[in-house]
């Protein structure tokens, strides 16, 4: 379940934190990997999996967006390795007008190889390709690469088939066991003449390894080509600084976390605004028999035209292996 906005994307590459229990290595998200590794049930080995999932999300503006799907896998060893295909019905309601659905057919697929794990999901909604995927490997300087292409969900994005592709990669440097910093570039290019750079950069500083806590300094940039081009936020310059606090904790196998900031953002043409976030997450060990996720995350990133914003949005799923 992907969405356009500034804040979802933000998640996927600036969740650090470390727990006690974990083997000693170099950097915080190396702890955090380690601790988290597929734990399977005694004399559980799954080889396939069905799953379904609920994606909610509501703004200021009253647009509301919800995506239900379902996940039939005829491989499956755990959330890092499995094949098979995706139905979703998603429904968008912009600016507080009537439902626009449409449903969507993926194939999705994971696997390993050396160092390296990538993820596909593959599809269509009957107009255009939709999808993401993504590569990554667990070196000491981890590099990650991904790409994904959705739909706006903005009145316009819905009703006249606004979509964009977003291509980019991310880098950890540690600089010691408590201290790393994560940058991230892009490029997203959206239906039309607009092309929007980014580039984000993530400091984290880990205070109590014990309790999983960590302080983090997230900066991010975007430039756009063609400012104002259609009916979602795209001012010619974007910049946000936000100094975060967050806490992961591990406890028998479940991972709880926890994260929260205030800092400042400005578009051109604008003043310095507050800007907020909050995100808080629980994951069930992810190899058994049943396997549980959900979160909630909150911010005021602007994605549609004008400065005043709040956005909520809300998962959960549910994974049966056999």
């Amino acid at each position: 379940m992907i969405r356009m906005s500034i804040a979802a994307l933000m998640l996927a590459t600036s969740s650090i934190a470390i727990s006690a229990q974990a083997q000693t290595v170099e950097t915080a998200q190396d702890v955090a990997r380690e601790q988290h590794r597929e734990r399977s049930a005694e004399g559980f080995t799954p080889h396939a999996a069905v799953g379904a999932d609920l994606f909610y999300s509501t703004d200021a503006d009253d647009t509301e967006v919800l995506k239900i799907g379902a996940n039939l896998d005829w491989k499956w060893k755990g959330p890092d390795e499995y094949l098979g295909v995706r139905v979703e019905n998603a429904s968008f309601s912009p600016n507080g007008q009537h439902s626009r659905d449409e449903q969507r057919v993926y194939l999705r697929a994971a696997d390993k190889s050396g160092d390296w794990t990538w993820k596909v999901m593959a599809g269509t909604d009957g107009n255009t390709a939709l999808g993401a995927a993504s590569i990554h490997n667990d070196a000491r300087f981890r590099q990650e690469y991904f790409i994904e292409r959705e739909v706006l969900e903005t009145p316009q994005g819905v009703d006249e088939g606004i979509y964009y592709t977003f291509i980019g990669g991310a880098v950890d440097l540690p600089i010691n066991d408590r201290n790393n910093l994560t940058f991230v570039a892009g490029v997203q290019d959206f239906t039309g003449k607009n092309i929007r750079t980014h580039l984000r950069a993530t400091y984290v500083h880990v205070l109590k390894p014990e309790w999983g806590l960590s302080t983090q300094l997230r900066t991010r940039y975007f430039h756009s080509s063609h400012p104002g081009e259609f009916d979602y936020f795209s001012p010619e310059d974007y910049v946000e600084i936000m100094p975060v606090i967050q806490m992961r904790r591990y406890y028998g196998g479940w991972r709880y976390l926890i994260a929260g900031g205030i800092g400042g953002q400005k578009a051109t043409g604008d003043d310095w605004n507050q800007a907020r976030y909050l995100n808080a997450q629980v994951i069930s060990p992810p190899v058994r028999e049943w396997a549980i996720s959900a979160g909630i995350t909150y911010s005021n990133t602007p994605i549609a035209t004008g400065y005043t914003y709040d956005y909520t949005q809300f998962n959960v799923g549910l994974t049966r292996a056999f």
